[in-house]
């Protein structure tokens, strides 16, 4: 099967779906292309660090059985991501294989099962060549630990690609993967798809199946990132659908449709702070962008304030995650306090501290309340437009543990409500998709988010493909850094 370029740079920056086509075509063979992403992995990997573990040879020797179903050899024939290289968070099991979630508490911890997301990529015919990086127990907004070191962004490596899921952003944006699995519960899909310009989807509560105890916390599940929308919305058929394992998940499977009508007639609400948050200016002339580009395509856009405060929004999530996951990583704490990230230790103290003050009941009251208003705000649109963080980005290797978050020698935010993420997660029957929205000054893409209403997701999707036709997207700026 002979290939259109020799361009390994190229290759590694093939859309999912254009590569799906070319090995269909037999112009391009899955060999080729696991061998041309495997040697960008080679030139990136020793600045970016996006990777926990290499499964090469093994991956090899799938996409040689990726290139028989494609020839048809005995039988057989291409599942949906036959022969993609695709990139697993680690804290996603692999059976047999290690579980650390980037703590050096788990350094011997291994997988008696695989996460239903692995099951999917595998059944489907995906390759899963490497393992990604998240800072400790996926628990913060950038990527590092003491376990894995610094993850860097491939489009300046001065700075995070977000977390937690940065290490499955920065190697879609460093062209080392085709598809990669994230899982979001404050916006760790959100963040560094749009740090590392990249698509995340957080999925709606249930819509994906997930494992363990916190497959019943309603903030919380995985999901898809890519770098195309046809992309995600492949990946994303892939992974949704019920699964026994977890009791949440909804039956039957939705399938997204592959194509969309335009956004002629869609009328869809634009609101910039989402209440109180302080947005930079380049974030929000990036967002007053992408809607004056979806008006110019056909929509109504009207913009809109909520009434959301941060005294409800910290209510909800301190009641929230002190009970849930924050109570989690006490119990860690308390038997491998020594052995923790510093970001991890102050984690679990202020969770300590928010039980005492914050009961779950508290929380709930606070979530009412946010639900509702948010509802009222979008009665009569289809979709909500927001930016995703409300800065354009951090220092690699920084924990954020001062009061502000300090840029180029710009104090930039609160480093709470640097993301506008975790109302979504409040607020997680709603789908969400990030999308790029432009580039700031910092050198880093900047992200949207388009918010449908609960278990909406197709419309979430067809606003994204709209405005991925009416401002498209490069990656030939981080490509030319990294050559």
């Amino acid at each position: 099967m002979p290939v259109t370029t020799p361009d390994d740079d190229h290759l590694g920056y093939l859309g999912a779906t254009e590569a799906l086509r070319l090995f269909a075509a037999r112009d391009l063979s899955p060999v080729e292309l696991m061998r041309a992403v495997i040697e960008r992995t080679e030139k990136t990997e020793p600045l970016l660090n996006a990777f926990t573990e290499r499964l090469f040879d093994e991956a090899l020797e799938q996409a040689r059985h990726a290139e028989d179903r494609y020839l048809g050899k005995n039988g057989l024939t291409p599942r949906p991501l036959e022969g993609l290289p695709v990139a697993a968070k680690e804290k996603h099991a692999i059976r047999g294989r290690s579980l650390t979630e980037g703590s050096l508490a788990r350094r011997d911890e291994v997988a008696t099962e695989n996460a239903p997301v692995i099951d999917r990529v595998l059944d489907a015919g995906g390759i899963i060549h490497a393992r990604t990086t998240t800072p400790e127990f996926s628990l913060s907004a950038y990527t590092h630990s003491r376990l894995w070191g610094v993850t860097r962004n491939p489009w300046n490596p001065d700075f995070s690609p977000g977390g937690s899921s940065g290490g499955s952003g920065a190697s879609l944006a460093a062209g080392t993967s085709l598809l990669a699995s994230a899982s979001d519960i404050g916006g760790s899909t959100r963040m560094p798809a749009a740090f590392t310009g990249t698509v995340g989807f957080k999925a709606p509560y249930g819509r994906n199946p997930g494992l363990g105890v916190l497959t019943a916390d309603h903030y919380r599940g995985d999901g898809p990132m890519a770098r195309t929308v046809d992309d995600t919305i492949a990946f994303q058929n892939v992974l949704a659908g019920p699964d026994p394992r977890d009791h949440a998940s909804l039956h039957p499977k939705l399938t997204l449709p592959t194509t969309y009508d335009d956004v002629t007639g869609m009328r869809i609400a634009l609101c910039v702070r989402l209440g109180e948050y302080d947005v930079h200016p380049e974030i929000e002339a990036n967002t007053r962008a992408c809607a004056q580009a979806l008006a110019d395509a056909g929509a109504t856009v009207e913009e809109i304030t909520l009434p959301w405060t941060h005294h409800d929004l910290l209510t909800a999530l301190a009641g929230h995650f002190s009970t849930i996951f924050g109570a989690l990583v006490v119990e860690t704490a308390e038997q491998h306090r020594d052995l923790l990230s510093p970001y991890t230790v102050a984690f679990a103290d202020l969770m300590t501290s928010a039980r005492t003050q914050v009961s779950y009941l508290d929380s709930l009251r606070a979530e009412h309340r946010l639900q509702r208003q948010l509802a009222a705000a979008m009665a009569g649109f289809d979709a909500l437009l927001c930016p995703t963080t409300a800065i354009p980005g951090w220092h690699a290797g920084d924990d954020l543990a001062g009061e502000k978050v300090v840029v180029n020698g710009q104090e930039v935010a609160d480093t709470l409500w640097c993301s506008m993420t975790n109302p979504f997660n409040i607020n997680n029957r709603c789908p969400v998709l990030n999308v790029p929205s432009g580039t700031s000054a910092w050198g880093l893409p900047t992200g949207l988010q388009i918010v449908g209403h609960p278990y909406d997701d197709p419309t979430v999707f067809r606003v994204g493909k709209a405005l991925e036709t009416a401002r498209p997207w490069s990656y030939a700026q981080v490509r030319a850094r990294l050559r």
